[in-house]
């Protein structure tokens, strides 16, 4: 991703496009993304920038998910737009040119910056093996020492039109982030998490494959940390830019 300024930014009621990347929704509720960025050096991966190119495709195989409130005064929205859908993904830069599997899309809207009202939040999503249910687990930690904790799960193949809100059971701690970064993730108090492979770990977020129990039924979720403190953090601010390049 690449930070620029708003002479680069051009949007439609089903287009944006930001720079040389854009993305836009069709009449069937399909997202079509085509990216053109910048990788930025990466222990391990690459020594100098290099050009990324490719596109993106996900078809929903159930209806949206409901535009959710997540603070009390209502400065923050979020929504799985396409809560399970098939995903194809097109780019030179992976092995073998790309991928089909499963996708997901959701969506935040705020009117004041994240780390305004929360502390942090902690989701997660996956599908369950025995019924195919997708579910999507949240958490969010309001700055005001509140939570906002939540449940959906969405039947196969879209045959509800709506999700079935469910309690969260209570969260268990994983395994600290190398930059420190604590999540937690809701799963059967009687069965351990078992993080499997981290997939992000940076100085306020952390997104790994985590193995749970969940309604006595074993399922493996995308879990995602954010720590909005440390996001906030001037020293954190400064590091960004070399993950997140600038442009006027």
């Amino acid at each position: 991703m690449t930070e620029r300024g708003a002479g680069a930014l051009a949007r439609s009621e089903t287009e944006i496009a930001i720079g040389r990347s854009r993305m836009a929704v069709d009449a069937f509720g399909a997202l079509s993304i085509h990216f053109d960025e910048t990788a930025l050096p990466w222990p391990g991966h690459r020594l100098l920038p290099r050009r990324i190119t490719g596109s993106i495709r996900i078809e929903p195989e159930a209806p949206s998910g409901p535009c959710l409130r997540l603070d009390g005064g209502g400065h923050h929205h979020w929504q799985p737009r396409i809560p399970t859908g098939r995903a194809s993904v097109s780019c030179d830069a992976l092995p073998g040119g790309g991928w089909q599997g499963h996708g997901y899309h959701d969506w935040n809207a705020g009117t004041r910056p994240p780390e305004q009202d929360f502390s942090g939040w902690d989701w997660a999503r996956g599908i369950l093996p025995e019924t195919g249910e997708t579910v999507i687990l949240y958490d969010a930690r309001l700055a005001d020492g509140s939570r906002r904790a939540f449940g959906l799960r969405y039947a196969p193949g879209g045959s509800a039109a709506t999700p079935e809100v469910f309690t969260l059971p209570p969260p268990q701690a994983l395994p600290r982030g190398f930059w420190g970064v604590t999540g937690s993730i809701a799963c059967d108090p009687d069965a351990r998490p078992v993080l499997r492979r981290r997939l992000e770990d940076t100085p306020f977020y952390t997104r790994a494959l985590v193995d749970v129990v969940l309604g006595g039924r074993p399922v493996s979720l995308v879990q995602e940390t954010l720590d909005c403190k440390r996001l906030a953090n001037p020293l954190v601010r400064l590091m960004l830019p070399f993950r997140m390049p600038r442009r006027g």
